[in-house]
């Protein structure tokens, strides 16, 4: 039924009524040519080259559409990749200010306690600078004391001298004698 077709399809061409020679003599060119294209449409059909030509299509699309979604899987993980990196970039960041505040909370605490130290460490020196007032006003008290017992006795010493007698000191001697052996017993 193709074939009929095709003749006939061929048979009511414009250069049949051209030529002005029959169409189905071998020295009319066309006919040949005809003759020819339908002897080369055979042969390609009886080869199938129009299936294998499809069969090659067929195949080049799978291998596209293969491709195709290959290339969307490979998007959808760059997506995923890029959204966990996203993430992790989130996290790091929120993990930096956490750590910032961290350090700026502890300098906060680390300077309250150096000044709360500083105020400890002025009291205890102010308290040990009092401390070595009192002592040497203690010392000074001491020293003026026993400088003043010292020129006392020194004194009593030149005014008993002028008035004791030998005899007033030995017996002087005597008395003193008898009350430190009264103290060691």
């Amino acid at each position: 039924m193709r074939m009929l077709l095709a003749l006939l399809a061929l048979t009511a061409t414009p250069a049949m009524a051209a030529a002005g020679k029959p169409f189905f003599s071998l020295s009319n060119t066309d006919f040949i040519v005809s003759i020819g294209f339908i002897v080369f449409i055979g042969i390609l059909l009886y080869y199938k080259v129009p299936a294998k030509i499809t069969g090659l299509l067929d195949g080049r699309a799978a291998q596209i559409k293969a491709e195709l979604e290959e290339a969307r899987a490979l998007r959808d993980e760059a997506k995923a990749l890029l959204a966990s990196y996203e993430r992790k970039q989130k996290d790091v960041q929120e993990q930096s200010e956490r750590i910032v505040a961290n350090a700026k909370e502890e300098a906060m605490t680390a300077a309250a306690q150096a000044k709360a130290d500083l105020q400890t460490s002025i009291a205890r020196r102010m308290a040990a600078a009092e401390d070595q007032i009192a002592s040497a006003e203690a010392s000074a008290i001491r020293a003026v004391r026993e400088q003043a017992i010292a020129v006392a006795v020194a004194a009593a010493g030149d005014v008993l001298a002028k008035q004791m007698t030998a005899e007033g000191t030995a017996a002087s001697i005597d008395a003193a004698i008898a009350q430190v052996e009264a103290k060691m017993h």
